[in-house]
């Protein structure tokens, strides 16, 4: 059985304001009912597939395991990076890892936020690439152009496409408008999907060969490692000796055994926001909408409304996106897609702190976000899942009220536990030992009000957590 490897970082710039270093596209319900995320994992299920390993971060570890419960889905392992190293080692990681119980283990490894639509036709050319597979190749998926493209990697076969796998001639950096054009009227160049397929015993061989400088710190990072509330956490010392470098860099390009499966049966990595107005449903003039958003006498256009306080309404455009959330708005031409994070690099200059952060914050326990905020006073909604609770803390510089609106409350303050249902409402001065839990069946939903003189996430003293994060951690 091949074991699929889920890759599972992200900056979230390309597709801001909705995406964003700590919310990234992949768990984003950006299309149909299942996030990027949840439908990787659909689509590497089944009678091929063994259950996923996903290397993640620390911040991301309760949402991946929470949308593959939402699925269905039980993962393998769930590896942590202390921090992002770029994808060698990550790959490097969940191959050593899966070695360590079966050498000769099949690994697909798969980025997180990719549209495959047609899953059969995926599927069949993965068992394509298990014939290059059994003879020792690393393989590689190139997707078939529909069109110039400028924001992908492209692959040069060796050979005209044969219905099987065809040795790779080598890789060719993003190209410029007109080279992307010559390149999509030639059938030997496919962009590069970034997805693989090799056995663990021939991808640790040519990391000794390519890249060997990589081997020592991420075999200790696993070595060092331990269980964390069922995660698996590399040793942040050793995974910090580990060269920043992209797994085509280190190893791909630099290998004689590759081969290309070719796959044309659709693909996108919804890299910018031209390309969701291009895989999503549009009207006769061209134009998506989502959410509260209306166009009048629009063409070609992207309007998509994330809030639910605003409503966005285009008069008169033409390709023109215009994305809108409660806490930023952005509008551009639909031809400057790939320059959005540019927006993201001004507003970090501004230490604005919509360049980074998602207005709903995710807990393990569920989510929270700012409704309004101000001199010594800060409103909040707060979500909490079914048989959830907070942290045991308190705080040194606020008191807070929570006024139940959704579902009961268990709340402890000091030596006391009450139930708090609907409509009602509770204090919590400042300095009092205190707990929120949803011991109930259905989403717990309550609105906090602090006031003090500081009201950061980080005046937290926390006593007691079932998620085991230490001090001075938000929620």
């Amino acid at each position: 059985m091949i074991t699929p490897v889920i890759l599972c970082g992200g900056s979230g710039t390309r597709l801001w304001p909705l995406s964003r270093r700590s919310y990234p596209k992949q768990f984003v319900l950006l299309q149909g009912e299942t996030t990027l995320f949840q439908g990787s994992a659909n689509r590497l299920t089944g009678p091929l597939f063994a259950n996923p390993v996903v290397i993640t971060n620390s911040d991301f570890r309760f949402i991946v395991a929470e949308q593959l419960q939402e699925v269905g889905i039980d993962p393998g392992a769930i590896l942590i990076e202390p921090e992002g190293r770029n994808t060698a080692p990550a790959v490097l990681a969940a191959a050593l890892y899966l070695s360590r119980k079966d050498p000769e283990a099949v690994l697909l490894v798969a980025p997180s936020d990719h549209v495959l639509p047609d899953t059969a036709a995926f599927h069949a050319a993965v068992e394509t690439g298990l014939q290059a597979v059994a003879k020792g190749q690393l393989v590689t998926f190139g997707i078939t152009p529909p069109h110039p493209e400028t924001a992908y990697g492209y692959l040069e076969l060796a050979t005209a496409p044969n219905g099987g796998p065809v040795p790779l001639k080598q890789f060719v950096e993003k190209p410029c408008a007109e080279q992307a054009a010559e390149m999509v009227a030639d059938e030997s160049f496919l962009w590069n999907a970034g997805i693989f397929l090799f056995k663990a015993s021939d991808i640790l061989n040519a990391f000794e060969t390519h890249a060997p400088a990589l081997i020592p710190p991420v075999t200790d990072a696993l070595d060092t490692g331990h269980l964390d509330l069922g995660f698996c956490r590399l040793g942040p010392e050793a995974w910090a000796q580990a060269e920043d470098i992209s797994v085509d860099y280190a190893v791909m390009e630099k290998a004689s055994n590759l081969s290309v499966v070719p796959y044309d049966g659709g693909w996108s990595d919804l890299g910018g926001w031209d390309a969701v107005w291009r895989e999503g449903e549009r009207d006769a003039e061209g134009v998506g909408l989502s959410g509260a958003a209306t166009a009048i006498e629009c063409r070609n256009s992207l309007l998509r409304s994330e809030s639910d306080q605003l409503e966005l309404v285009g008069i008169g455009l033409e390709n023109v996106m215009a994305i809108a959330m409660n806490d930023a708005v952005l509008v551009a031409d639909m031809h400057r897609a790939q320059d959005v994070k540019k927006a993201v690099s001004a507003l970090k200059l501004k230490k604005a702190v919509q360049a980074t952060t998602f207005p709903k914050d995710h807990r393990p326990w569920g989510w929270f976000e700012s409704l309004v905020i101000g001199d010594r006073f800060q409103v909040k909604r707060i979500h909490v899942h079914p048989g959830a609770a907070l942290s045991l803390q308190s705080h040194h510089h606020r008191a807070e009220h929570w006024i139940v609106v959704t579902g009961t409350a268990e709340v402890t303050i000091d030596d006391k536990v009450q139930l708090v249902s609907e409509n009602q409402s509770v204090y919590i001065p400042l300095g009092a030992v205190h707990r929120m839990k949803n011991p109930g069946k259905v989403p717990m939903v309550l609105i906090e009000i602090q006031t003090g003189a500081y009201l950061g996430e980080d005046d937290i003293i926390r006593y007691e957590d079932i998620y085991a994060r230490g001090q001075g951690a938000k929620g």
